[in-house]
Parts: structure tokens; sequence; C-alpha cells
């Protein structure tokens, strides 16, 4: 699995909303295909691209094929997004700071005290 290629697998809207079904539970292409509203083509398509990327794993279960997450590459996306979620949050902490001396004077934001 190269960087580009679990990028190019996320960036498509589909295979996202197919990679937020299969985080609940591993499903057939036919569940993938109804329940992301998808040709049962277009679904076995993104599930393909999905699995070239090592985000989705396969297994024969009699007569279906079942995909399922591999949290490996997530990881991956995490280590790298950790840095940038550290300065996310900095900055947030931030705006609740200044919200927070903004606020009015009410119960549920008493006014700071100096």
């Amino acid at each position: 699995m190269s960087d580009s290629a679990l990028w190019t697998a996320l960036a498509d809207p589909h295979r996202r909303a197919i990679v937020a079904l299969l985080l609940e539970r591993p499903r057939s292409v036919g569940e993938v295909s109804q329940e992301c509203g998808l040709s049962q083509p277009s679904a076995s398509k993104h599930l393909k691209v999905l699995r070239e990327a090592g985000l989705v794993r396969v297994r024969q279960d009699a007569q279906r094929r079942v995909h399922a997450l591999d949290p490996a590459p997530m990881a991956a996306l995490d280590a790298w997004l950790a840095p940038y979620r550290t300065l996310w949050n900095g900055s947030l902490d931030a705006l609740g700071r200044r919200l927070d001396e903004t606020a009015p004077d009410t119960p549920e934001h008493p006014a700071p005290k100096d």
C-alpha cells in the first residue's frame, strides 16, 4: 500500500461512505451496494480500490465475499495526522478561552474573575 493509493482511495465520497459503513461491521458487496445506494458493479469497483489501497480485506463466506476494514492503514493515517491534531487542539483551546472571555454574564457563563 502506498500513501498515494490510500489518499486516492479516501478522496472519493462513495469510498469514504463505504469505509464508514464497514466501520460498523463487515459486509457483503450486496449490503454495501444497498446501504450506499450504489449499483452492485459500482460498489464492487469501489471495494476493489479500497482493497488495493489496503483499507479493506475480503474473506470468502460460502457463496459470498465479506469485506472488512483493515485497521493498519487507518493507524498510519492517524499517525500522519497527529502533529496537525496538536495544532488544531491548540487553536480550538485558544478559541474556547476567547469565547469564555466574551460570553455574556449568565448562570451558564459567569463573568471571568480578575
